[in-house]
């Protein structure tokens, strides 16, 4: 048979593309982005062919429309073929998968759940390389889509990588996963003809020039569309082609449209037993397409005698699975378009029988099958809906339990059903949607003038979070600005423009940036000039952000003349070039003025300021005390977007303290709220609180992965504003992984950006990162000199104590103990000031082997558990982290985070004196 690759025409760049990224030895994703029809899935085939080839293990998945609210439905794909690799886990990763595979209650947050996805991967692909394959993900389940995010961000260095097809005229959750796209484009001319000429030959040059601009490069077009015009006008001529009223029927509809005709008419040629059988599959999910190549482990519809259907070129069999699939998504979905409202109510009916032992699927089809009030239907919704919350389908479940009210035989019972939606629909941060079913009462629709897409787009965003639905609203408001050539009072366009880049600057998406780039350069003096500071200063510092600081010193000038709102802007624009420190006295001033008078927007993002520059500065309680202010005032106020940036900033500050339990429980809570909803500056602070947290317990791995998240070494992320804050944390956690030739690209990489350049802050950890990468003492030694010389150094001590710890371990290796002891001491002192316990503990270990040799008193040492003794023990007789988990029943991270907390409770700092630390201990009395 022939092979795919040979099959393909005009997709040369493609394949390219695809080699190099299956035959790369990192991992990695990409999602490739297309209309329907245009290739994808060919070019999966292709893709996945090439890996098969090349010794990988292939595993495929496939949205489907019919499952795409039942939660972890698409990663349950992914993860069943791997089922046998669970147990091998370490028994939290085992239970943080087991809502994936439906044996438990309670959702890990997608950080939790995605790390352990990983784990399971890297496990997996640990004796042959493994490619995921995913088509239709716009049908992917949003809690898989959110976990496949996720680990799609962190797969480099292993041997995982993840390929997508994505339709991109349909909305998804792929749309802010951030994960690299490739957009699959129609073919070109030459190439279209030559794909029509291959798989029909011999048409007529009228005709051939019709289907050839019909399809417009579109090769299921190019394939489907000539037996349709054939089957239409059997006797067709050239001459007629060109003024035929009657041929085909289609012209000037969209292409998807003109497919769908192609395939209804086949339909309409089948009797009424075998449309009702492809119905049936339509409805309950059944394959389509390249994905039915691989086994579904669940439960479908199994559509028989529909021979005719397979001979019409709509059903193909699945020579692995023996079971009749469609030949294309499009088929199923115009089987399902063309069926009347009584038929696919039957089909309802049906499936619902079909399921009886499966509680989801069985409500889902009895609630489609029912017209009219139905207490069977709604009972059964209600169970699946309090099914699906426990397993992470909050949306879901207010959608299920809004329609069980809807089919309630009593009033009593609707209004039962409507509270325990409105209830889920507020515990998922659904408040306007909450409101609406606590009160009956959707609403009207809203004017579409600037003021009320201003009155809209604020409910959206600063309510609900919703970055995407405020977006749209605010930039099509500004193109009507722009269009209308005036007219639009200044000031709504400014607040406007100030919507829009506040919206970029939480959602963090390069696109969305670029296009408002592109959007107000065209709207030109309409765009206050405030607002160009807030576009440089909110989005990209490292590309953007050179003479920022300076434009924003000088807007401060005129501050008594600044409403509140843009104060707080300005101020934001500071703080992201870390120049806060001179004008918190103005926010001090006037937030509590702001508080009184009820601005509380304003009020509350001066307040996330002013603990800002506190945290910088080393005054980390009171930038406690200023957050818990900030969370009373969003709970009274009912602002769970500021709620969660807010406890963003305290999981930060706890994990820089050392608190990791605490920083790890506000992580999770930030994490499972933000990443749905696509808000990347909340979710990149999630993975800096994550890295911060693993890097005080010692827990390097975790930290490193957690750091590349953000960013690549060597890279700093487009529009990613933690890129360059986390420098730092992605440097130190590499050289302790043995990573130190990643830590080194990645501290050239500052330097070659210029970020000295930005701001003092960003100079100071370039330069440390330069000091602590380098391999000649001479040249570590001159970047630790500049980078404790520079002017505001000790105006951020947190950063200057860990650049001085380290240039006190450099010291003691290269000029001995004497030399590294006032550095090492200060360095503690620093830590102990600001509060950041675990990080003292390490410069006072550092410190004491700088020491005159004194044997450490044994009855100092703090006692070691059970579990810590047993590590210990292991450790010192030469085993490797791997080694004593696979004893132990630990992973190796958590071996080695026991390993931090052991150091220092024994007063020493390496591996290498664990035994003779042991020894001591056992030789006192109560060891």
């Amino acid at each position: 048979m022939e092979s795919i690759s040979r099959a393909m025409v005009g997709r040369d760049r493609e394949r390219r593309l695809l080699s190099e990224f299956v035959t790369a030895g990192s991992g990695r994703s990409l999602v490739l982005w297309g209309e329907t029809g245009v290739g994808k899935s060919t070019l999966l085939d292709h893709a996945a062919e090439s890996a098969e080839a090349g010794s990988h293990r292939v595993i495929r998945a496939s949205g489907a429309e019919a499952e795409w609210e039942l939660p972890f439905a698409g990663l349950h794909q992914f993860l069943h073929p791997l089922s046998s690799d669970v147990d091998r886990l370490d028994r939290s990763r085992s239970r943080a998968l087991d809502v994936v595979f439906g044996r438990g209650e309670g959702t890990p947050s997608v950080m939790t759940l995605g790390i352990a996805v990983l784990d399971l991967l890297s496990l997996a692909a640990s004796t042959r390389p493994l490619l995921l394959v995913l088509d239709d993900g716009q049908w992917l389940d949003t809690p898989s889509t959110g976990v496949l995010g996720f680990v799609g961000r962190r797969l480099s260095g292993s041997s995982v990588k993840l390929l997508a097809g994505v339709r991109s005229d349909v909305p998804c959750g792929f749309d802010t996963v951030a994960l690299p796209r490739f957009a699959v484009d129609p073919l070109s001319s030459p190439a279209s003809e030559q794909l029509l000429d291959l798989h029909h030959p011999g048409l007529a040059p009228g005709l051939r020039r019709l289907i050839l601009d019909e399809a417009q490069g579109n090769p299921l077009a190019l394939g489907e569309l000539p037996p349709h015009v054939l089957g239409a006008r059997p006797t067709l001529r050239e001459g007629q082609v060109a003024d035929n009223p009657d041929l085909p029927g289609y012209l000037g509809v969209p292409l998807p449209r003109r497919l769908q005709q192609v395939y209804g008419t086949r339909l309409e040629a089948l009797d009424d037993t075998v449309r009702a059988e492809l119905l049936r599959g339509a409805l309950d999910g059944v394959a389509a397409g390249a994905s039915a190549r691989q086994h579904s482990p669940r439960r479908r519809y199994r559509m028989t005698n529909a021979k005719t259907a397979v001979d019409g070129g709509l059903l193909d069999l699945d020579l692995f699975s023996g079971e009749l699939v469609f030949r294309h998504p499009l088929v199923r979905s115009t089987v399902v378009q063309t069926a009347t409202p009584d038929e696919r109510r039957a089909a309802h009916t049906d499936l619902a029988r079909t399921h009886h032992e499966d509680p989801q699927r069985r409500a889902l089809h009895l609630a489609a099958s029912t017209a009219g009030p139905d207490e069977a239907a709604a009972a059964a919704l209600e169970e699946a809906a309090e099914s699906v919350t426990r397993r992470g389908g909050a949306v879901a479940a207010v959608a299920w339990l809004t329609r069980a009210a809807e089919l309630s035989e009593t009033s009593g019972e609707r209004s039962r059903r409507l509270g325990a939606a409105a209830f889920v629909a507020g515990h998922a941060g659904l408040l306007e949607r909450a409101q609406q079913l606590a009160l009956s009462d959707t609403g009207g629709i809203a004017g579409e003038s600037p003021a009320a897409v201003l009155a809209s787009a604020y409910t959206a965003f600063y309510q609900d979070g919703n970055v995407r639905s405020a977006r749209c609203q605010v930039r099509g408001a500004l193109e009507g600005v722009r269009d209308s050539g005036g007219g639009t009072p200044a000031e709504v366009v400014a607040r406007l423009v100030a919507l829009l880049l506040a919206v970029d600057q939480y959602a963090s998406d390069e696109v969305a940036w670029e296009d408002t780039h592109g959007l107000l350069a065209s709207l030109g003096d309409l765009v206050p000039p405030l607002a160009r500071i807030y576009q440089d200063a909110w989005g990209d510092v490292v590309r953007r952000g050179a003479g920022v600081r300076e434009r924003v010193e000088r807007a401060f000038g005129g501050v008594r003349t600044l409403e509140p709102w843009d104060l707080s802007r300005l101020a934001v624009a500071a703080y992201h070039v870390d120049g806060l420190g001179p004008f918190r006295p103005h926010l001090e001033r006037a937030v509590e003025r702001e508080v009184r008078t009820g601005a509380i927007v304003p009020a509350m993002t001066m307040l996330h300021l002013i603990m800002l520059d506190r945290m910088g500065c080393g005054q980390w309680d009171e930038a406690e005390r200023t957050g818990r202010r900030i969370l009373d005032l969003t709970g009274t106020h009912h602002h769970p977007l500021f709620a969660h940036h807010t406890r963003a900033y305290l999981g930060l500050l706890a994990a820089m303290r050392g608190h990791g339990d605490r920083a790890r429980e506000l992580q999770d809570t930030v994490d499972t709220w933000a990443r749905p909803r696509g808000i990347g500056f909340l979710t990149q602070i999630a993975d800096a609180i994550g890295s911060a947290a693993a890097l005080a317990e010692g827990d390097d791995e975790s930290a490193y992965l957690h750091a590349i998240g953000i960013t690549e070494p060597g890279t700093f992320a487009a529009y990613s504003h933690q890129a360059p804050r986390t420098l730092l944390d992605l440097v130190e956690a590499a050289l302790r992984t043995g990573r130190a030739a990643h830590a080194r690209r990645h501290a050239l990489a500052a330097h070659e950006a210029g970020l000295p350049a930005v701001s003092p802050r960003l100079a100071l950890i370039t330069f440390g990162a330069l000091a602590m990468t380098s391999t000649d003492p001479a040249e570590a030694a001159e970047w630790y000199h500049r980078a404790e010389r520079q002017p505001a150094a000790n105006t951020f001590p947190f950063e200057l104590a860990r650049i001085r710890l380290a240039r006190g371990v450099h010291l003691h290796s290269t000029q001995g103990p004497k030399a590294a002891q006032p550095v090492l001491a200060d360095a503690a002192d620093t830590f102990e000031r600001i509060g950041a316990s675990t990080w003292a503990v390490r410069a006072r270990a550092e410190l004491r082997t700088t020491l005159p040799s004194v044997p450490n008193d044994p009855q100092n040492l703090k006692p070691l558990t059970r579990q810590e003794r047993r590590i210990a023990d292991l450790a010192a007789s030469g085993l490797s982290n791997k080694e004593i988990g696979a004893r132990t029943h630990l992973s190796p991270r958590t071996v080695s985070s026991h390993l931090y907390r052991v150091f220092p409770k024994l007063g020493i700092t390496s591996r290498a004196a664990l035994r003779d630390a042991l020894e001591r201990l056992a030789a006192t009395p109560d060891a």
